[in-house]
């Protein structure tokens, strides 16, 4: 057996201290880890990005195999070559006492004012935990798409959300051409090829 197959995982947190509060929050913290070849490592000092958790909702209509994308402004995205908006899956944070479905049931309602069914979360992970806290807890439900149009979004959090129900092959095939281009809706997209093929 090799001396790295039971590695020693112990850590912890040296200081922590809040260094922006806004509408999003920054801590510094130092920590300590153990390492692989012994011993532990000095103090580190991050940054680290602090939000809520995020819930995605890929919202799908099986009788007409069709999926709803939402459309937003994105500061994130100012610098690409044609516009800052961005066609995305339905998503939302998680408000405190929120269990991550409830929030998948709420955003679509919001955001797009569709009703689900038989949800289920489908995947959980970490959006990019070398610099966030940011957990994302994917889910797959089935709603009716047959008269789903218009704008949506609430007004106290500044959402103008465009909503646009694609067929199944044209949202996959978005990933392709460039269309869908933020991580989340990637891999929700991506999941879904999956889960169509395997379901044949």
């Amino acid at each position: 057996m090799s001396e790295y197959d039971k590695p020693d995982r112990s850590w912890k947190i040296e200081s922590s201290e809040l260094v922006y509060k806004g509408f999003y929050q920054v801590e510094k913290i130092g920590f300590k880890h153990a390492l692989f070849n012994g011993g532990e490592s000095d103090v580190v000092h991050r940054e680290q990005f602090v939000r809520g958790n995020v819930v995605a909702v890929l919202a799908h209509d099986p009788k007409l195999d069709k999926v709803a994308l939402v459309e937003q402004f994105r500061l994130g995205a100012r610098n690409r070559t044609t516009h800052p908006w961005l066609m995305e899956v339905i998503a939302g944070m998680v408000e405190p006492g929120e269990q991550p479905e409830e929030v998948a049931i709420r955003e679509a309602y919001e955001e797009a004012g569709l009703r689900l069914s038989n949800v289920k979360q489908v995947m959980h992970y970490f959006a990019s935990p070398g610099a966030s806290s940011e957990e994302v807890f994917l889910f797959y439900a089935h709603t009716d798409l047959s008269s789903a149009q218009g704008v949506f979004g609430l007004d106290e959090e500044s959402e103008d959300i465009l909503l646009h129900v694609v067929s199944a092959d044209d949202a996959i095939a978005m990933i392709e051409n460039g269309s869908v281009c933020n991580g989340l809706s990637i891999i929700a997209l991506q999941w879904f090829r999956h889960f169509r093929q395997q379901a044949g």
